[in-house]
C-alpha cells in the first residue's frame, strides 16, 4: 500500500484530535497523559485488541521514578520489588545515586501500563483498540491518518500532530520511509516465562556454551534466558518456544521443554536510530526512534524519558499554534530532537558495549576481567551507576550554572511559615504538569519582583517560594533560584549569591525561550 497517497484518496469515517499517539504500550501512555496534563486533545490508536498479557520490560530506574513521582503516579504501583545492584553487561554494578530511588525497581510491563492507562483515562485520553494505521499523510498544518478499525473498515483521523510510540517494528517509520541507520544484528537473547519448570536461579552465568539467566517469581513463572555463543539471530525474531528450549539444553543441560510457555521470544543487538526525530508534524519517541538490546531496562527507560521530554512542549505548540506563535511552537519543538537525540546515541553506544560484554563469548573473558577490577573504581562507578540510571542526562541549554540543563535534584522543601507552613519537595511541586519558578533566596523584596516577572506565564509557570530542609538542604545550596520545566529539567538558575537586576533579566529570557511570548508585559 502506497502510504502517503491512500490517505488523501480512502473514503472513512472522520475523527479529529489536537494529536494522535500510535500505540498504546507505556511511552504512547506516558506521552498521551503528558499531552492532556498541557490541555490538548489527544486520541490513541492502538492495533491490539486488548493490552498484552506479555510483562516483557520490568525494570525502572531512578530517572524514571522521578518522572513518575512528578505525576504522583508511584502510589498507585504499590510496593515495588528493589534491588540497590544492577549490572552492566552482566556485571555487577552498584546502582547507588543520590536521590531516593537509587537502584533498579521491578514492576511488571502490565502494571506500568495499566497504571498510565487509568491515570490517562482520568486526564480525558481518548483511545481505540484495534486500530491499525495503515496510511498517514503529511500535509500543510496538520497530519491525516487512515485506520483499520475492528470491524474492517476504515477510519480517518486529522490531528495537528502525530506521534510514532508503536516500538521497534514502528509503522509509522515504515510509511514515512524515514531514515533509519544503524548496525545488523550480530548476536541474539532467546527468552522465555515459562511455568511448571524446576531450574535453579542464575544471574548471568556464563557457562562453556553460552550465557544462562533464570529467575523464578513469586507465582511460580520463571523468566528464562539464553545465549547460545556464535549462534546466528533468527531472522524474524520468533523463535518459538521450542527453540528456546532446545538451546537452553544445548547451554545448560537441563530441560524445560516440558514447560508450559507464557510468551516467547527474543532480542537481538542491532542498533539503529533515526536520523531524525522530528519529521514535519510527525514525532518518535520509545523504540520507534531507537532500537537496541534493552539490557537492564534500558529501552524502558529511555523510551518513558522521551516521552516526558516531548509531551509537555508539544502540548505547548498546540496551544502556541492556536494563538498564531508558529516560530515559538515550531523552535520548542525542535529542542526535542536536540535533547533526545544525543541521550539516546549515548544510550546506544552503553549498549553496544553491554552487549559485547553480556554476549559474546569466551574470546571477551579478558575485557571483563579488566572490566571488573575498574567498575569497582569510585570514579568508574559513578559514572556508570549515573548513565544507566538516567540521572545524568543533562541537556545543553546554555548557561554557566552547574544545574542547567539536568534534573532538579530529588530535595524536601518547605513553603509558607505558621499557619501556611507546609512541606513538599522538588517533585511534588510538578504533579499539575506546569513550569516552576523556584525562589530559594529567602529575600522578600527579591521575591516580589521574581513573581511579578513570572506573572506573564501564569497558568504555566508558577512562582514559588520555599527553603531546602534536611536532610536535602546541600542538593540545592548552589541554587538561589531555578526555572524548572514540566519535565523537571532545569532551564535556567542562579547562585544564591547573584545580582537581582541581572538574574530578572536571565529569567525573563528563558521564561520566552521555553513557554512563549507573554501573555502581557511584565510591571
Amino acid at each position: 500500500m502506497n502510504a502517503v497517497n491512500t490517505a488523501a484518496k480512502t473514503r472513512a469515517a472522520r475523527l479529529d484530535a489536537d494529536v494522535v499517539v500510535v500505540g498504546a504500550g507505556p511511552v504512547g501512555l506516558l506521552l498521551a497523559g503528558e499531552l492532556r496534563l498541557g490541555g490538548a486533545d489527544v486520541l490513541v490508536l492502538e492495533r491490539l485488541l486488548e493490552p498484552t498479557t506479555e510483562s516483557r520490560a520490568s525494570t525502572l530506574h531512578a530517572r524514571t521514578l522521578e518522572i513518575l513521582d512528578a505525576r504522583g503516579l508511584l502510589a498507585g504501583f504499590g510496593t515495588l520489588p528493589h534491588d540497590p545492584r544492577g549490572h552492566f553487561g552482566g556485571i555487577p554494578l552498584d546502582l547507588t545515586v543520590p536521590g531516593p530511588y537509587a537502584g533498579q525497581w521491578k514492576a511488571p510491563q502490565t502494571l506500568t501500563e495499566a497504571r498510565l492507562a487509568s491515570w490517562a483515562a482520568d486526564l480525558g485520553v481518548r483511545l481505540l483498540r484495534g486500530h491499525e494505521v495503515r496510511a498517514v499523510e503529511p500535509v500543510e498544518g496538520h497530519v491525516d491518518l487512515v485506520a483499520r478499525t475492528p470491524d474492517g473498515t476504515d477510519a480517518r483521523v486529522r490531528a495537528r500532530y502525530a506521534v510514532a510510540a508503536d516500538g521497534q517494528d514502528s509503522t509509522l517509520r515504515g510509511l514515512l520511509g524515514a531514515d533509519f541507520p544503524g548496525r545488523p544484528a550480530e548476536r541474539e537473547l532467546l527468552r522465555a516465562d515459562v511455568s511448571g519448570v524446576d531450574v535453579p536461579d542464575r544471574r548471568f552465568e556464563r557457562l562453556d556454551r553460552g550465557l544462562a539467566i533464570a529467575a523464578r517469581r513469586g507465582d511460580g513463572v520463571t523468566r528464562v534466558m539464553v545465549n547460545e555463543f556464535g549462534a546466528q539471530p533468527s531472522p524474524d525474531r520468533s523463535p518459538g518456544f521450542a527453540t528456546v528450549a532446545d538451546t537452553w539444553k544445548r547451554v545448560t543441560g537441563e530441560e524445560i521443554g516440558h514447560g508450559t510457555p507464557l510468551w516467547a521470544g527474543s532480542f537481538d543487538d542491532s542498533a539503529r536510530q533515526l536520523a531524525g526525530y522530528r519529521h514535519g508534524r510527525v514525532l518518535f519517541a520509545g523504540d520507534a526512534a531507537h532500537r537496541h538490546l534493552p539490557v537492564g531496562g534500558q529501552a524502558l527507560n529511555l523510551g518513558l524519558q522521551d516521552a516526558f521530554n516531548l509531551g509537555w512542549k508539544l502540548a505547548a505548540a498546540v496551544r502556541a499554534e492556536a494563538a498564531g506563535a508558529h516560530v515559538f511552537a515550531g523552535t520548542l519543538l525542535d529542542t526535542y530532537h536536540a535533547e533526545r537525540h544525543p541521550a539516546g546515541r549515548q544510550v546506544l553506544t552503553s549498549v553496544r558495549a553491554q552487549a559485547l560484554l553480556l554476549l559474546g563469548g569466551p574470546e571477551v573473558d579478558p575485557v571483563r576481567a579488566v572490566f571488573e577490577e575498574l567498575i569497582d573504581l569510585p570514579p568508574a562507578r559513578r559514572h556508570l551507576a549515573g548513565a544507566v540510571s538516567g540521572l545524568d542526562t543533562r541537556y545543553d541549554l546554555g548557561g554557566d550554572h552547574p544545574l542547567t540543563g539536568a534534573p532538579i535534584p530529588h530535595a524536601a522543601l518547605r513553603t509558607g511559615a505558621g499557619t501556611t507552613a507546609a512541606v513538599t519537595s522538588s517533585a511534588a511541586l510538578l504533579r499539575a504538569g506546569h513550569g516552576v519558578l523556584l525562589d530559594l533566596t529567602g529575600d522578600d523584596v527579591h521575591g516580589e519582583r521574581l513573581a511579578r516577572a513570572v506573572a506573564p506565564w501564569a497558568g504555566h509557570v508558577r512562582h514559588v517560594r520555599a527553603r531546602a530542609a534536611e536532610p536535602d538542604a546541600e542538593r540545592l545550596n548552589v541554587v538561589g533560584a531555578a526555572l524548572i520545566r514540566p519535565d523537571g529539567h532545569v532551564a535556567w538558575a542562579i547562585g544564591p549569591d547573584a545580582t537581582p537586576a541581572r538574574a530578572l533579566a536571565a529569567a525573563r529570557r528563558a521564561l520566552r525561550r521555553w513557554f512563549g511570548p507573554p501573555a502581557r508585559s511584565p510591571q
